[in-house]
């Protein structure tokens, strides 16, 4: 699946029904930010909205994942189902992979705070003291941002 050749694939399909960005956000309830980002391989639509997505675009999930119009002879090993079902698993470990991060970096930033306790007793030491501290402090931030976007569904 190529997120660019599907958005081409959605902006080619929302063309041909004489619909704007807009007016296709509309229908399905996101914003035409969202449209946007599909329609340029940014992201692809989550998998609740595909169905809805294909029966506004009069196209199949399996045209929508491969970014292009079936042939008429072509032949299918998975149904529609299958592949929602692929598509929601798919995205649900990505989303995991993202809070991974996160709590790796707070679990990493906790590891430098600990470390940063053992220098001390000169300016040099004491120095890469502070320097730890704040390179922990920073890195739990960034873990916690990770982690409560990735919770948000962003």
């Amino acid at each position: 699946m190529n997120q660019l050749s599907t958005g081409k694939f959605l902006s080619k399909k929302r063309k041909e029904k004489n619909l704007t960005q807009e007016q296709l956000a509309e229908k399905l309830g996101v914003s035409n930010k969202t449209i946007s980002k599909w329609e340029t391989g940014k992201c692809m639509p989550d998998y609740v909205i595909v169905e809805s997505l294909c029966a506004e675009l009069e196209i199949t999930i399996a045209e929508l994942m491969d970014g292009e119009e079936a042939e008429g002879k072509s032949v299918r090993t998975y149904d529609d189902g299958q592949m929602m079902d692929l598509l929601r698993r798919t995205q649900e470990l990505e989303k995991q992979k993202k809070q991974l991060y996160g709590i790796i970096l707070i679990v990493m930033g906790i590891a430098l705070q600990a470390l940063s306790h053992t220098f001390g007793g000169s300016d040099v030491t004491d120095f890469l003291s502070g320097l730890l501290v704040g390179l922990s402090i920073g890195e739990m931030l960034v873990g916690v941002y990770v982690v409560g976007r990735s919770m948000a569904g962003r």
